[in-house]
């Protein structure tokens, strides 16, 4: 029997350094979601915007808002991820959360900081990859700025699904768009790219251009407007895919080092 994940794309826009207003939206938008989605994924930094100001944001909300996500993916019975500003052992970190409906919790710090905004002055950067074993379904989870290196998503380990969430602005939204199809197509892999919407009180406007699209970079989805877009991805076309077009069993091998 072939194995589904139904999975709805948050494209939102997003309240500045505002955490307790943005999970009051989210938890709106979240309240109309069917019953049947298996995984929720919201933007980069969704409780703030793409702020270098974290110390504007009180230290307590980072753990407010995993409380949060526990609560919202056991109410919904549904995954849900995505990044935020999180204080941590003295250092602040664009944290990426990926919460299970009994709680299970697995973590991913944005291992490439975004030196143009200085983002690599104000975060620790983190050095470990994520794959989540989730109904059935293996998921790489990575930040925004990491879709322009392909040999850190590098699929080395057979995942399904590769998962960006992002605050990808409007003057380069065009790389968004190419990226995430090269990194579908070479990993032969869906690859699910979730943007927010909307202005920042840093000026930059962001299109959304969420999207997901299939093993062999087919678009199935694809938005510029704010909304709650839903797919349903199959582990079958995955193995149909790899089965006919055998070009992983050709990839280089490497060793990641620091």
């Amino acid at each position: 029997m072939d194995k589904l994940l139904k999975v709805a794309l948050v494209q939102t826009a997003l309240v500045w350094e505002d955490p307790r207003a943005n999970r009051l939206e989210l938890e709106k938008k979240l309240g109309g979601l069917a019953s049947d989605v298996d995984l929720i994924v919201l933007p980069e930094m969704f409780t703030t915007g793409f702020t270098m100001n974290p110390q504007h944001i009180g230290k307590e909300e980072g753990p407010k808002t995993l409380d949060w996500m526990k609560t919202m993916a056991r109410q919904k019975n549904a995954a849900i991820t995505g990044s935020l500003v999180y204080f941590d052992n003295a250092v602040y970190t664009n944290r990426l959360f990926f919460v299970e409906p009994d709680g299970t919790t697995s973590v991913y710090d944005k291992r490439h900081t975004f030196t143009l905004a200085g983002e690599d002055k104000v975060y620790h950067a983190g050095n470990e990859r994520l794959l989540v074993r989730y109904k059935g379904f293996r998921i790489c989870p990575l930040i925004c700025y990491d879709l322009r290196f392909p040999v850190w998503a590098r699929n080395t380990e057979d995942y399904d699904v590769l998962l960006y969430v992002a605050n990808w602005p409007e003057p380069r939204i065009n790389a968004w768009d190419a990226l995430l199809k090269a990194r579908s197509i070479e990993n032969m892999a869906y690859c699910i790219g979730v943007n927010r919407i909307g202005a920042d009180d840093s000026g930059h406007q962001y299109p959304g251009h969420s999207v997901v699209l299939d093993g062999l970079g087919q678009e199935m989805v694809f938005s510029t407007t704010e909304e709650v877009v839903t797919v349903t991805l199959s582990k079958k076309h995955i193995k149909e895919v790899r089965d006919k077009l055998k070009f992983l069993n050709d990839r280089d091998s490497f060793i990641l080092e620091e």
